[in-house]
């Protein structure tokens, strides 16, 4: 599965299906076979980290 490369745009949809689908970043990872630390890494650059209370990146 193809996922934004551009952290802006990668924030948005992660954040939409974490919202729409997923009920943990580790199911949204699993399901779509996305390294957790690396997403969580590039999201980070732009000063975004996951709120598991959330399940948003906040």
């Amino acid at each position: 599965m193809n996922i934004p490369n551009d952290p802006v745009m990668l924030l948005s949809y992660i954040n939409t299906q974490l919202r729409d689908f997923y009920s943990t970043l580790e199911d949204l990872c699993l399901s779509l076979n996305i390294d957790e630390h690396s997403l969580c890494s590039k999201l980070e650059t732009i000063d975004y980290n996951y709120d598991k209370a959330c399940n948003q990146f906040v």
